[in-house]
């Protein structure tokens, strides 16, 4: 369950990511965190914390629920 959720919050955050034409530096840097921490969240070898999908769900402006509910 948790590789699956880690999973669907990858795709959605890479997906609306390259929607607005951003790199993976430009988000870490709007996000401020490190483009190393972005790149393992896209990878899903990490489980971001609430907080941190929230600070990314504000760069990228779509809701929390778009990163972690949505099925692509």
């Amino acid at each position: 369950m948790e590789q699956e959720l880690r999973q669907r919050i990858a795709l959605n955050i890479k997906i609306e990511r390259v929607k607005k034409s951003l790199t993976q530096e430009k988000l870490a840097e709007l996000a401020e965190i490190s483009t190393k921490h972005i790149t393992k969240i896209e990878k899903a070898s990490v489980t971001p914390s609430i907080y941190l999908i929230y600070k990314i769900s504000k760069v990228l402006d779509v809701t929390i629920d778009t990163l972690t509910n949505r099925v692509v």
